[in-house]
């Protein structure tokens, strides 16, 4: 991959937005999905990703179509897997061979395990605040597909997020084996801000990249 790059991808009838970046040989890539509210170039995923690149690893954003169209509703399940699978092969043809990872904020990674669930390949999967269950509704879990994903995952998740109940998260990291690893951020909400912390975005996005290296690369 080039050291940074923006370029245009197409699923059915509809292009989206991916922007490259990275060292020239990196230990693995990233590909990485927004959450439903805030596109690629949110400054919480500019940091992630400047952080990773900073740490050795190549990152690959991207919109979902509905986003680069400016629509309001996440796109369905069928036509945003349709658009993980476009952008992982495109990862795969941009990488020297390293492995190639799906990462994703909140619905992008929820998106990224259904993706892989139905059988795209990735080295691993890397949740930033995985939308368990809509606020207030924990009977709503959405962890159906997770049984069926065989590779390693990193449940990496703010203490106070809404979005997961630590009593049903466990139970379904506890269900997952040793291929599910759960790290919490303590004090930090579903956007992994901390109250009373003044921190910016993207200070916040960067300070999540030292636990997804480590796990990704140990030592």
């Amino acid at each position: 991959m080039a050291s940074a790059e923006r370029f245009t991808l197409q699923v059915d009838d509809a292009e989206f937005s991916c922007a490259g970046s990275g060292p020239d040989n990196p230990v693995a890539t990233l590909v990485i999905a927004h959450g439903a509210g805030a596109g690629m170039d949110h400054p919480f995923l500019v940091g992630f990703s400047e952080a990773l690149n900073d740490s050795g690893f190549a990152t690959l954003r991207f919109n979902f179509p509905y986003m680069e169209q400016g629509r309001r509703f996440p796109d369905r399940p069928p036509k945003a897997i349709a658009a993980w699978r476009e952008v992982m092969r495109h990862a795969g043809e941009l990488s020297g061979g390293e492995p190639v990872w799906a990462c994703g904020k909140s619905f992008g990674g929820r998106m990224a395990s259904m993706a892989v669930a139905e059988g795209m390949s990735a080295a691993g999967l890397i949740f930033l605040g995985y939308p368990l269950h809509p606020p207030g509704k924990p009977e709503k879990i959405r962890d159906e597909h997770l049984g069926v994903v065989e590779i390693p995952m990193l449940f990496l998740q703010g203490s106070n997020d809404p979005f997961a109940q630590h009593a049903l998260l466990e139970a379904v990291v506890a269900k997952l084996g040793q291929r599910a690893t759960l790290t919490y951020v303590p004090n930090a909400d579903h956007s992994f801000a901390v109250k009373g912390a003044r921190r910016s975005p993207q200070e916040i996005g960067a300070s999540l990249a030292p636990a997804v290296a480590s796990y990704i690369a140990p030592g």
